[in-house]
């Protein structure tokens, strides 16, 4: 359980939520006691200037304000908060005077000289100085100040009643800490099952993958970092099942293409070592088509194997991509003529350079026009092209053939991909060829991809970067 990740989650909300809710009570416990002192100071200075002012108006002067002093003090003192609502407090000349041991308020005249002392070092008659009355509340009567409220730089002491107001803030405190930590946990828990659970289902669904169930798929219930990651996992749950459903096949289309012409060997060299057959050049020739044939598959799976454990050699050279284009359309001309069928290269001379492996490269174009020149019909075109296209040059196959329907055309680079099964089986093809195209240009780092109509013919484009 400690090591779960539901723990550590509840753990965290609840350190966070008892570290915030700690700091904050003994941050108000410890400035409470100052804060309430300086609200009673505030309030009794407030009501002394309201009762001076009026002693002021009354008088006339400030005569005899010493000998009614204790009075006006004893009026100046607020009602302590009482934690009590039915306590009945007693009467302002039964409180515990804060002033018994300190005398925290003073008075000067308009001339700044001391009337009421507050402390030792100022006492009556003396003059204090500007700073000493700008730091004091003054007493304004009619708009006029006719003198200044000194206030003493001790603290007083809390009596009975606001010790205990701060003691029953201090117990709410508490109870305020204890009731974050009861929320925290609860919000701590639900939260942390709400993350947890997509987790679970990324963690089961990897098992069943490990255990051989490819096809999983977890439900994707947001939109943050955890259903970004569900859609992924379901993404790469679904790409593993094709491709795994792909290498299936392919063994199956490898078995398939070895089985046929080995049967078709065994079947002559059977009948000859029998004597049913004459090994004839014609039928030596057909037995030799076929060791041809397997070569080729041979020779086309090593190939790809190599691409994609990185050890296939290339040799690239800078060459222009129009005498690239012309050199890979030269072998084709007289076949092109044949079926009635023109070839083309529209290049501009000016292109800049692409540094490619020339002999792979030829065996690109020699796949991707050998197709044109199968799905054409006579009368038709192909046209070879080269264009740049930001920092990338793009080479082109464009043919007016019978073209590929929207349903194979994502899957025409896929190994042993068959279109039309009946023209492989005819003309011995492998299935491979396009798979070969697309693994030499991306070992050139470049891509290649297709777009065709069906009935409208194909195009071909091949993205590679400049030199």
């Amino acid at each position: 359980m400690r090591n779960s990740l539901l723990f550590k989650l509840i753990l965290a909300f609840l350190v966070i939520a008892i570290t915030t809710a700690a700091l904050m009570a003994l941050f108000i416990r410890i400035t409470s006691a100052e804060r309430l002192t300086s609200l009673i100071l505030d309030q009794q200075r407030n009501n002394m200037q309201t009762s001076l002012a009026e002693y002021y108006a009354a008088k006339g002067s400030w005569d005899g304000v010493k000998d009614e002093w204790q009075q006006i003090r004893i009026r100046s003192i607020p009602t302590p908060p009482s934690p009590d609502p039915n306590h009945q407090p007693p009467p302002n000349d039964k409180l515990p005077s804060r002033h018994d041991r300190w005398q925290f308020f003073g008075l000067a005249d308009m001339q700044g000289n001391i009337i009421v002392p507050i402390d030792p070092d100022y006492p009556i008659g003396v003059s204090v100085s500007k700073d000493i009355l700008t730091a004091g509340t003054p007493v304004t009567v009619n708009g006029l100040s006719v003198g200044t409220i000194l206030t003493a730089n001790q603290k007083p002491y809390l009596n009975p009643e606001e010790s205990l107001f701060l003691e029953r803030t201090n117990q709410a405190l508490l109870y305020a800490v204890l009731g974050a930590m009861a929320v925290a946990l609860l919000i701590g828990f639900v939260l942390a099952r709400t993350l947890i659970r997509p987790i679970q289902a990324l963690t089961l669904a990897a098992q069943n993958i490990a255990q051989g169930d490819l096809e999983q798929e977890v439900d994707v219930h947001s939109n943050d970092e955890l259903g970004k990651l569900a859609a992924s996992f379901n993404r790469m749950s679904q790409e593993v099942a094709r491709v795994n459903l792909q290498r299936k096949q392919m063994t199956a289309d490898i078995a398939h293409d070895l089985r046929t012409p080995l049967t078709v060997i065994a079947g002559y060299i059977e009948s000859m070592m029998d004597g049913i057959l004459q090994p004839t050049p014609e039928r030596l020739s057909l037995i030799y088509t076929e060791i041809e044939r397997l070569q080729n598959l041979v020779g086309d799976l090593k190939m790809l194997s190599q691409v994609d454990a990185g050890e296939l050699s290339l040799h690239p050279q800078p060459i222009s991509p129009k005498v690239l284009l012309e050199r890979a359309a030269s072998p084709f001309s007289h076949r092109a003529q044949q079926q009635e069928i023109t070839i083309s290269v529209l290049a501009d001379e000016n292109l800049p350079d692409v540094s490619v492996d020339e002999a792979r490269m030829m065996q690109v174009f020699g796949n991707l026009i050998t197709n044109s020149l199968r799905y054409t019909n006579a009368g038709g075109k192909i046209t070879l092209t080269a264009s740049i296209i930001e920092t990338k040059i793009r080479l082109s196959i464009i043919d007016t053939g019978s073209g590929i329907s929207a349903k194979e055309l994502p899957f025409i680079f896929d190994r042993f991909h068959r279109a039309d099964e009946s023209r492989y089986a005819e003309e011995g093809e492998t299935g491979l060829g396009l798979a070969i195209v697309k693994a030499l240009v991306e070992s050139h780092a470049g891509t290649v991809s297709a777009e065709s109509i069906l009935g409208n013919g194909t195009s071909i484009h091949i993205m590679l970067p400049l030199k």
